[in-house]
């Protein structure tokens, strides 16, 4: 059971480090096509710059081993920037197929979060009651 949810983890991680690296460059980058398709849901262009800035980041910190603090900040932040992308796409009425990406890549955090090791997690903290 733990050989397959490495598996899982491994295969979500890296296809969510692919799509929020090759998005974010993409954004960083401001492809006319993505400054068109941000534009048309209402944001300003310069917020393509922030988005991917964070995505970049937020891969390094999901695939460095160590610092599970800084990696559910990461996680936390993928998941606020899809499920506000996909929201943004309902919204504005678009088909399924301009909603996919975002909700592919917010499945693939919630899959890559769910799934990831132990040692990639933050230590549970039990408070012991204050003895009187």
């Amino acid at each position: 059971m733990a050989k397959r949810n490495q598996i899982i983890y491994w295969i979500a991680t890296l296809w969510l480090a692919l799509g929020m690296g090759s998005t974010g460059a993409v954004q960083i980058l401001h492809q006319p096509a993505e400054v068109e398709n941000i534009t048309q849901l209402g944001y300003p262009p310069y917020f393509l710059t922030l988005l991917g800035f964070w995505k970049i980041l937020g891969v390094v910190a999901v695939l460095l081993p160590k610092f599970p603090l800084l990696k559910e900040w990461a996680y936390a932040g993928f998941f606020f920037a899809m499920s506000g992308a996909t929201f943004s796409r309902i919204a504005a009425g678009d088909s399924f197929a301009a909603l996919a990406p975002s909700l592919l890549l917010l499945v693939l955090t919630v899959v890559s979060w769910y799934f990831r090791p132990a040692n990639r997690k933050v230590a549970s903290v039990h408070l012991q009651p204050r003895q009187a």
